[in-house]
C-alpha cells in the first residue's frame, strides 16, 4: 500500500473510527437506567420545538446560500440560490461520509453548472470559513467575558494549554511562509502548476474585498449563526431538566459542540458526550445533558442527510431541465 493511500485512508477512517469510539462510549459508560432513562428523555421531546429547530436549521442552511452568491458576483458568477443551496447540502452530506470532502464536492458542484472555475469557486469557500472563524472567535470572546471561570475549569479537565496552542499556530504560520516563498522562487514543473492552481485559489478569495454588497453579506452572516445559537435555545424546550438554563451555559455548550463536529464524521458520538460534559458543569444531570445533545446531533444529522440526498437529486435534474421553471 502505497504512503499517499493510507494517508487518504487514515483520513477517512480515524474521524469514524473516533465516532464509533465516543458512541460506545456514551452506551456503555452510563448504567442500564441511565440509558433507558436517555432513551426515554429522546423519545419524549417535545415535537413542536424540534420542529421549529428543524425550520431553524432549514433557514441557516439557505441563509448560507444565499450569503455565498455576494462572494460569487465579483467573479463574474450569478448563480441561482437553488444552485448554491443544493451544492452546500451535498457537500454537508459528503462530510458525514467523508471528512473534509464537503467543500471540494461542493465547489465542485457549483464549477459544472455555473459560470466559474473550480479554484475560484473553492476560494471563495475559504473566504466564507475564514469570516466564520472570525465570527467564533467573536462568540468565544463574548462567552468568555460571561462564562471565564467556567471555561478555564472546562480547558483545567480536558488538560488543554492555551500557550500550546498558541505556538502551534505560530508555528504554523512560519511553515506557511516558507512555503510561499518556495513557491514564488521555484521553477519546477509541479511547483508552477500548484502555483496556477493556488493563484486561482486567491482570485477567489480575494472576492470578499471586492464586494459591493457587504452589508447583506454582513447581515446573512450574523443569520446564520444567530439560527444555529437559536437551535441550542429552542431545543432546550424539549428537555425538563434544562428548560431554565441560561444563555451564557448554553453558549458554551454551543462552543464546544461546534469544535466537537470537527473531530469526527459529523460529530457523532462526541458531540453529545461533550455537550454533556458542559452541561453537567452547570449541575444538570449527566442523563439530561447528554440527552439534549442527542435530541439536537440527532435531528440536525437527519436534516442533513434528508436534504443532501434531494439536493443530489434535484442539482443535476434543476439544471438539465429547469423542472422548477
Amino acid at each position: 500500500m502505497s504512503g499517499s493511500l493510507a494517508k487518504k485512508i487514515a483520513k477517512i477512517s480515524i474521524p469514524i473510527v473516533l465516532g464509533v469510539f465516543f458512541v460506545a462510549y456514551s452506551i456503555f459508560s452510563a448504567t442500564e437506567e441511565e440509558r433507558l432513562q436517555i432513551w426515554n428523555t429522546i423519545i419524549g421531546a417535545d415535537p413542536l420545538w424540534v420542529s421549529i429547530s428543524l425550520l431553524m436549521g432549514i433557514l441557516s442552511h439557505w441563509a448560507r446560500a444565499a450569503r455565498w452568491k455576494y462572494l460569487l458576483l465579483p467573479l463574474g458568477c450569478k448563480p441561482k440560490t437553488l444552485n448554491s443551496f443544493f451544492a452546500i447540502m451535498f457537500g454537508y452530506l459528503s462530510n458525514l461520509g467523508v471528512p473534509r470532502s464537503g467543500e471540494i464536492l461542493r465547489g465542485a458542484s457549483l464549477a459544472s453548472y455555473e459560470n466559474v472555475s473550480f479554484q475560484k469557486s473553492f476560494g471563495t469557500i475559504v473566504s466564507e470559513r475564514l469570516v466564520d472563524l472570525i465570527v467564533l472567535l467573536l462568540i468565544i470572546g463574548l462567552a468568555l467575558l460571561y462564562q471565564s471561570t467556567e471555561l478555564l475549569e472546562l480547558f483545567s479537565t480536558y488538560q488543554i494549554n492555551p500557550l500550546l496552542i498558541l505556538g502551534a499556530i505560530v508555528i504554523l504560520i512560519l511553515l506557511f511562509f516558507l512555503f510561499l516563498k518556495l513557491l514564488r522562487t521555484s521553477n519546477h514543473a509541479l511547483v508552477i502548476k500548484i502555483r496556477e492552481f493556488l493563484e486561482g485559489l486567491w482570485e477567489g478569495m480575494q472576492s470578499i474585498l471586492h464586494m459591493k454588497h457587504k452589508w447583506p453579506f454582513i447581515i446573512y452572516t450574523f443569520l446564520i449563526w444567530g439560527f444555529y445559537i437559536g437551535i441550542f435555545m429552542v431545543i432546550k424546550y424539549s428537555v425538563p431538566e434544562v428548560i431554565n438554563l441560561g444563555f451564557g451555559p448554553l453558549l458554551v455548550a454551543f462552543i464546544v459542540g461546534t469544535f466537537s463536529m470537527s473531530l469526527t464524521s459529523g460529530g457523532i458520538g462526541i458531540f453529545p458526550v461533550s455537550i454533556g460534559v458542559v452541561l453537567h458543569m452547570y449541575g444538570i444531570d449527566k442523563v439530561a445533558g447528554e440527552a439534549f445533545g442527542w435530541i439536537l446531533w440527532s435531528s440536525q444529522t437527519a436534516l442533513t442527510i434528508f436534504l443532501g440526498v434531494i439536493s443530489a437529486i434535484l442539482l443535476p435534474l434543476y439544471n438539465k431541465n429547469q423542472i422548477f421553471k
